[in-house]
């Protein structure tokens, strides 16, 4: 670790935390916290102690934020988060190109096992295309081998939870060969429970997963800018009501109200007010700074909002945002059938994320020409939330041309 960053750690330490330590943030304290009752996933925090819910049926008891860690590329701001008190880090095989899962591996390397719980998630064919002419056992192995990857880049013989990345349509999570590889892998002792992620279509995809009778977990899109969030929510207490737990991501809705990063939105409200559903265990906004973790972490003993926040949240207000609910409305409207929900995504990620490298590489993934709108005289595509539809997919093409090794 080099100096710099040492440093930015102690002053996070010693200031961000110095008011947390008396709220007894470290995982000691979370596991004493976890006192709900029995099956209700409901830890009742006592004042000033971490919120422990419990994950549905897996009993694992998590503080009710935990760490996104897809952005993250300082480890010591994911070592400075351990020792806040977060106990569970999200990555995925394909973050950074897998120097995500690498960088986690040396963090945890040498602390105790059962201080730190690890998700990471594995592409099926819905998204890897090596897979989609695959079936039956082919398949199975296809995506067993990259998790065995991922294993072996976190340095650990298995994960709290496996999941089956990016699903957005009920037949992805009920793929009977996706569903068999995962259970490998749990009866393998490899994964101790198994789930799904979706960030469009959110409440088919969660029904899906209850019907599949399959699944543990549920990590699912969910925050106050989605149109259709009451419909998430029902769709998240059903999930939990048959013993799932669910788990919130996108929480922030892009960062930022605009392009120029000159309006953040309320982190601390925004996250707190996914945390308020209480189908909801845990969070996991992705941050990337001290600050960022200290604003995230901030909430775990009080979720409650203030008039104030749920101003600036601007509740029932049309603002547009960067952040792109994948409604996919828009794409009826498109002559050439581009995938613009995926473009838009690509686009939160570039000016909400900043995170250049996630951006190109799901652009240079999709199969879009170099000049998307190039012969089209204007843009019949109609976005829900008013977005520039052209504009943006126009401004995002551009990273086609740019090398993905320029990123590495």
């Amino acid at each position: 670790m080099d100096k710099k960053k040492e440093l930015n750690r102690r002053d996070f330490l010693r200031t961000g935390l110095a008011g947390l330590a008396a709220v007894g943030a470290v995982p000691a304290a979370v596991k004493a916290a976890a006192s709900g009752p029995a099956g209700s996933g409901q830890a009742a925090a006592a004042p000033g102690k971490p919120i422990v819910r419990t994950l549905g049926r897996t009993g694992l008891k998590v503080p009710a934020v935990s760490m996104g860690v897809m952005n993250a590329d300082n480890p010591a701001v994911v070592e400075a988060a351990l020792e806040a008190g977060i106990v569970m880090l999200d990555t995925a095989h394909n973050y950074q190109r897998g120097r995500n899962e690498q960088m986690i591996g040396q963090v945890v390397k040498g602390r105790p096992r059962d201080s730190y719980m690890i998700c990471t998630k594995v592409p099926g064919p819905q998204v890897d295309r090596s897979m989609q002419s695959l079936s039956g056992e082919p398949l199975q192995r296809a995506f067993l081998d990259l998790f065995d990857v991922s294993l072996g880049r976190l340095g650990l013989d298995h994960v709290e939870v496996l999941y089956l990345h990016n699903t957005t349509a009920p037949e992805h999570v009920q793929n009977p060969d996706i569903i068999e590889a995962l259970q490998k892998a749990r009866k393998a002792g490899k994964a101790r429970f198994i789930g799904v992620t979706t960030h469009r279509n959110e409440p088919d995809v969660i029904r899906a997963a209850v019907a599949a009778k399959a699944y543990d977990v549920i990590l699912t899109s969910y925050n106050f800018r989605q149109d259709h969030r009451a419909e998430v929510s029902k769709a998240m207490a059903e999930a939990a009501a048959a013993g799932l737990g669910l788990v919130a991501m996108k929480t922030q809705a892009g960062a930022y109200w605009d392009k120029e990063k000159q309006q953040p939105i309320n982190m601390r409200a925004a996250l707190k007010w996914a945390l308020n559903d209480p189908s909801v265990t845990t969070a996991i906004p992705g941050f990337t700074t001290f600050d960022q973790l200290e604003e995230d972490w901030s909430v775990v003993s009080d979720i409650s909002l203030s008039p104030d926040d749920l101003k600036d949240l601007r509740l029932g207000e049309q603002a547009a945002g960067l952040y792109c609910q994948q409604c996919g409305q828009c794409v009826a409207g498109c002559p050439k059938g581009l995938p613009i929900p995926d473009l838009m995504r690509s686009y939160m990620y570039a000016y909400g994320y900043r995170n250049l490298g996630l951006a190109r590489e799901l652009v240079g993934s999709l199969d879009v020409p170099a000049d998307p709108c190039g012969s089209c005289a204007s843009c019949s595509a109609v976005c829900a939330k008013g977005f520039d539809v052209a504009g943006r997919v126009k401004d995002i093409s551009r990273l086609r041309s740019v090398p993905a090794d320029f990123f590495v």
